[in-house]
Protein backbone atom coordinates (compact mmCIF):
# COMPACT_ATOMS: atom_id res chain seq x y z
CA UNK A 1 0.00 0.00 0.00
CA UNK A 2 2.36 2.60 0.98
CA UNK A 3 5.45 3.64 -1.03
CA UNK A 4 8.53 4.74 1.36
CA UNK A 5 8.90 7.89 -0.69
CA UNK A 6 5.16 8.51 1.13
CA UNK A 7 6.16 8.00 4.20
CA UNK A 8 9.67 9.43 4.26
CA UNK A 9 7.67 13.05 3.61
CA UNK A 10 5.53 11.85 6.70
CA UNK A 11 7.57 10.96 9.23
CA UNK A 12 9.24 14.21 8.20
CA UNK A 13 6.20 16.30 8.91
CA UNK A 14 5.15 13.80 12.25
CA UNK A 15 9.07 14.73 13.37
CA UNK A 16 8.42 18.24 13.14
CA UNK A 17 5.09 18.03 15.22
CA UNK A 18 6.36 15.92 18.02
CA UNK A 19 9.06 18.41 17.90
CA UNK A 20 6.80 21.39 18.43
CA UNK A 21 4.50 18.90 20.98
CA UNK A 22 2.65 20.99 23.77
CA UNK A 23 -0.43 18.28 23.80
CA UNK A 24 -1.15 14.88 23.75
CA UNK A 25 -4.31 15.08 21.38
CA UNK A 26 -3.11 18.05 19.25
CA UNK A 27 -0.20 16.33 18.33
CA UNK A 28 -1.65 12.98 17.79
CA UNK A 29 -4.24 14.46 15.78
CA UNK A 30 -2.03 16.07 13.32
CA UNK A 31 -0.26 12.52 12.98
CA UNK A 32 -3.56 11.04 12.04
CA UNK A 33 -4.30 13.96 9.75
CA UNK A 34 -0.95 13.81 8.29
CA UNK A 35 -1.09 9.98 7.45
CA UNK A 36 -4.69 10.14 6.02
CA UNK A 37 -3.60 12.80 3.80
CA UNK A 38 -0.73 11.23 2.59
CA UNK A 39 -1.96 8.00 2.25
CA UNK A 40 -5.91 8.40 0.79
CA UNK A 41 -6.65 4.53 0.86
CA UNK A 42 -6.04 4.73 4.54
CA UNK A 43 -9.92 4.95 5.15
CA UNK A 44 -9.86 5.79 9.44
CA UNK A 45 -6.37 6.27 10.54
CA UNK A 46 -6.65 7.27 14.69
CA UNK A 47 -5.50 6.62 17.85
CA UNK A 48 -7.27 4.48 21.17
CA UNK A 49 -5.54 5.57 24.22
CA UNK A 50 -5.12 2.02 26.67
CA UNK A 51 -7.01 2.28 30.23
CA UNK A 52 -6.16 -1.00 31.99
CA UNK A 53 -9.73 -2.17 31.26
CA UNK A 54 -10.12 -0.91 27.83
CA UNK A 55 -9.48 1.27 25.00
CA UNK A 56 -10.88 4.13 24.61
CA UNK A 57 -11.18 6.65 21.27
CA UNK A 58 -8.59 9.26 20.29
CA UNK A 59 -7.72 11.59 17.89
CA UNK A 60 -8.91 10.07 14.65
CA UNK A 61 -9.69 10.97 10.95
CA UNK A 62 -12.27 9.50 9.00
CA UNK A 63 -15.97 7.90 9.45
CA UNK A 64 -17.55 7.67 13.04
CA UNK A 65 -15.99 4.92 15.19
CA UNK A 66 -15.94 3.02 18.56
CA UNK A 67 -16.04 5.05 21.09
CA UNK A 68 -14.61 2.21 23.45
CA UNK A 69 -13.10 -1.36 22.58
CA UNK A 70 -13.10 -4.24 25.55
CA UNK A 71 -9.91 -6.11 25.90
CA UNK A 72 -10.92 -9.58 25.03
CA UNK A 73 -11.70 -9.07 21.14
CA UNK A 74 -10.80 -7.09 17.91
CA UNK A 75 -7.43 -6.36 16.16
CA UNK A 76 -6.79 -3.48 18.64
CA UNK A 77 -7.05 -5.37 21.58
CA UNK A 78 -4.99 -8.31 20.45
CA UNK A 79 -2.85 -5.65 19.05
CA UNK A 80 -2.49 -4.10 23.21
CA UNK A 81 -2.81 -7.33 24.93
CA UNK A 82 -0.16 -8.75 22.92
CA UNK A 83 1.92 -5.59 22.47
CA UNK A 84 2.55 -6.28 18.70
CA UNK A 85 1.77 -5.02 15.66
CA UNK A 86 -0.94 -6.81 13.88
CA UNK A 87 -1.40 -6.53 9.95
CA UNK A 88 -4.92 -7.95 8.88
CA UNK A 89 -5.62 -8.84 4.90
CA UNK A 90 -9.23 -9.24 5.50
CA UNK A 91 -11.16 -8.66 8.46
CA UNK A 92 -13.98 -10.35 8.04
CA UNK A 93 -12.22 -13.39 8.84
CA UNK A 94 -10.46 -12.20 12.03
CA UNK A 95 -11.62 -13.90 15.21
CA UNK A 96 -13.36 -11.55 17.28
CA UNK A 97 -13.58 -8.70 14.39
CA UNK A 98 -15.06 -5.48 16.31
CA UNK A 99 -16.63 -3.82 13.04
CA UNK A 100 -17.08 -0.58 13.81
CA UNK A 101 -17.76 0.48 10.22
CA UNK A 102 -18.67 -2.16 7.40
CA UNK A 103 -16.98 -0.70 4.79
CA UNK A 104 -13.32 -1.37 5.87
CA UNK A 105 -11.86 -4.63 5.33
CA UNK A 106 -8.23 -4.41 5.53
CA UNK A 107 -6.63 -3.17 8.95
CA UNK A 108 -3.37 -2.47 10.19
CA UNK A 109 -2.96 -1.92 14.12
CA UNK A 110 0.81 -0.98 16.01
CA UNK A 111 0.92 -0.11 19.58
CA UNK A 112 2.34 2.86 21.08
CA UNK A 113 4.98 3.01 24.05
CA UNK A 114 6.09 5.61 26.23
CA UNK A 115 9.61 5.90 26.91
CA UNK A 116 9.82 3.69 29.93
CA UNK A 117 8.12 0.94 27.39
CA UNK A 118 4.66 1.09 28.56
CA UNK A 119 1.92 0.77 26.41
CA UNK A 120 -0.06 3.80 26.19
CA UNK A 121 -2.31 3.92 22.86
CA UNK A 122 -2.66 2.03 19.49
CA UNK A 123 -2.62 3.43 16.28
CA UNK A 124 -4.92 1.56 14.05
CA UNK A 125 -5.57 2.03 10.02
CA UNK A 126 -8.16 0.87 7.97
CA UNK A 127 -8.46 0.61 4.45
CA UNK A 128 -11.53 -0.17 2.19
CA UNK A 129 -9.50 -2.53 0.02
CA UNK A 130 -8.55 -6.33 0.97
CA UNK A 131 -5.03 -7.01 1.48
CA UNK A 132 -4.23 -3.61 1.71
CA UNK A 133 -1.17 -3.51 4.12
CA UNK A 134 2.41 -4.86 4.02
CA UNK A 135 5.53 -4.70 5.95
CA UNK A 136 6.47 -1.59 4.29
CA UNK A 137 3.72 -0.34 5.77
CA UNK A 138 3.98 -2.32 9.25
CA UNK A 139 7.97 -0.99 9.49
CA UNK A 140 6.93 2.79 8.86
CA UNK A 141 3.53 3.08 11.04
CA UNK A 142 6.25 1.44 13.90
CA UNK A 143 8.50 4.46 13.00
CA UNK A 144 5.34 6.51 13.76
CA UNK A 145 5.12 4.99 16.99
CA UNK A 146 8.48 4.96 17.66
CA UNK A 147 9.00 8.76 16.62
CA UNK A 148 5.48 9.62 19.19
CA UNK A 149 7.53 7.78 22.47
CA UNK A 150 8.32 11.47 23.69
CA UNK A 151 5.20 12.83 24.22
CA UNK A 152 3.40 10.41 26.63
CA UNK A 153 3.18 12.67 29.50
Amino acid sequence: MGSQENYRWALGQIRKKVKDHINIVSTLANSAAILKERFPDFFWVGFYFFKNDHLLLGPFQGPPACVRLSLDKGVCADSAVNKRSIVVPDVHKYPGHVPCDSRSNSEIVVPLFNKNGELKAVLDVDSKNFDDFNNIDRENLEKVAELLKPVWE
